[in-house]
């Protein structure tokens, strides 16, 4: 009978708590709607309040990104054009360096030019001086030989008096020939007494004779230095002179048959 008794009233108490706790459940429940609908009463209330502010606020921040782009288009263009300009003066400094350099490269160019022609004509210059030494060097070895050899040295030429026995005018330049000369031509009056010392007072064959009528050189040149003997030249069959006639060391030519015999004086050019 008392455990009955405690169980109901046990099962009072846990009946009077569930109450308890539903009517906090209801009344959390309230509260939160309370919340909830005050915190949408606040929302419209500001949206009625952003309605109701002015429409310039809301341009002005709508520009604020549109002024931003516009200020970095212009700084982006002023960067544009400044590199254009660095650019242009760039290309203006590189045109004129450039051109610079092409100006003295032709200069270069004609300077290398100018050198390669000097160059090569000092190169035919040493080689023309080469061969004129040579050309002196063979000269004075052949004056050498020809000194001992018995040839004598007058201005540019060669003379040898023959000192072997008499030959007739055509033997006695053939001797000259063979020696690479001729019969002596004396064009002046230096070398007619350059001769007559030569001669020593022999009578000697000199290479003028007389055709059709012409007194004529050997080597076809007529004559016009003339120092004949007094009297000469007269005979009509003597045809060829020698020199050393009579006892005047200048004017001493005559005119004797070819087949006469007398020594010779020949000559050669020392610069042949």
């Amino acid at each position: 009978m008392s455990k009955s008794v405690y169980d109901v009233s046990y099962m009072e108490e846990l009946r009077g708590d569930q109450e308890d706790m539903v009517v906090v459940i209801y009344e959390s429940r309230d509260a939160v709607g309370d919340h909830y609908t005050h915190a949408k009463l606040e929302d419209a209330d500001s949206d009625r309040k952003l309605q109701s502010q002015p429409t310039g606020g809301d341009t002005t921040e709508r520009r604020k990104p549109r002024r931003r782009l516009q200020m970095t288009a212009v700084c982006l263009g002023l960067l544009c054009v400044l590199l254009l300009v660095v650019i242009i003066v760039l290309w203006v400094k590189f045109t004129a360096e450039r051109d610079q350099l092409q100006t003295r490269y032709s200069n270069l160019t004609v300077e290398r030019d100018q050198l390669q022609t000097r160059n090569y004509n000092l190169t035919i210059e040493r080689e023309s001086v080469q061969r004129d030494r040579d050309r002196i060097q063979l000269r004075l070895s052949e004056i050498d030989k020809a000194t001992e050899q018995g040839w004598m040295c007058f201005n540019s030429s060669f003379y040898y008096i023959s000192t072997e026995e008499k030959k007739n005018w055509s033997e006695s330049r053939q001797d000259c020939r063979e020696r690479g000369a001729d019969l002596v031509i004396i064009n002046s009056r230096e070398e007619q007494n350059f001769v007559s010392m030569m001669r020593r007072d022999k009578q000697v064959w000199i290479g003028l004779t007389n055709t059709n009528q012409d007194w004529k050189w050997v080597d076809g040149t007529a004559l016009m230095t003339e120092y004949w003997r007094t009297g000469e030249p007269n005979g009509p069959n003597e045809h060829c002179v020698s020199t050393g006639s009579g006892s005047d060391r200048v004017k001493n030519w005559a005119d004797y048959q070819c087949i006469r015999f007398f020594f010779w004086i020949c000559e050669k050019s020392i610069f042949r």
